[in-house]
């Protein structure tokens, strides 16, 4: 059985979260305040962590950081009232997976779940550690060394390298990419493959904003360059 955790301070969306999850049969933790949300991190060992962004004593992007500072690869999905592109982005620039912005369905809430837990369960035969140029990728640690800055990755963005480099100077389709790692039922938007694409070159590539080894392919997708 999955265990999740819920770290959401509104009594009644925390409560209907969990019943659902529970209706599906998931076994489900909850934490009301973003300190108690990381110390049931620590103890409990989620599976999954929902996570909401405004929180009090940590909120949710602080939160997020320090469980990827800790080592936890597990999948983080924020919940949100945001739903501007730059805050999707700082999300993903401290780990995190992806946003569910409020308000939402709980059938989309699943549907996500659902999609990242399979993936986190999925093997590949991508090395641990890659040289991506000038920097170092643990895809287990979900780490990223380059030069004297350290960042971490959220499971999506693992996820997304892992396929790039599986198909190493072939295009891999945007539309392929959300199929095999959300599910093109859960995610009909192309910029949800987009947002992590442009953390993943802040977080590898020397210049972001001219990339060497993440490349576009227009009108297709991506592709990775050794």
């Amino acid at each position: 059985m999955h265990r999740i955790l819920i770290a959401e301070d509104e009594p009644d969306m925390a409560m209907g979260l969990r019943d659902n999850l529970q209706f599906e049969g998931y076994e489900v933790i909850v934490a009301s305040d973003g300190e108690e949300a990381l110390e049931k991190a620590n103890s409990e060992r989620p599976d999954l962590i929902l996570l909401d962004v405004m929180m009090p004593k940590r909120d949710g992007l602080e939160v997020c950081k320090m469980v990827r500072d800790a080592g936890f690869t597990v999948p983080i999905l924020m919940l949100t009232a945001k739903s501007q592109e730059i805050d999707v982005v700082r999300g993903l620039e401290v780990g995190a997976d992806d946003y569910i912005t409020k308000p939402f369905s709980v059938r989309e809430v699943l549907a996500r779940i659902k999609a990242a837990l399979r993936r986190s369960g999925s093997s590949t035969s991508v090395a641990k550690i890659v040289k991506i140029g000038i920097a170092d990728v643990d895809l287990v640690k979900g780490k990223v060394v380059k030069g004297e800055e350290t960042f971490n990755l959220g499971h999506f963005e693992i996820e997304i390298l892992k396929m790039l480099i599986e198909h190493a100077e072939q295009p891999v389709e945007r539309n392929n990419l959300l199929d095999v790692i959300w599910g093109l039922s859960a995610f009909p938007a192309n910029r949800t493959v987009d947002n992590h694409i442009v953390s993943l070159r802040r977080k590898i590539e020397k210049d972001a904003k001219h990339p060497q080894h993440i490349i576009t392919v227009h009108s297709v997708g991506y592709k990775f360059i050794p």
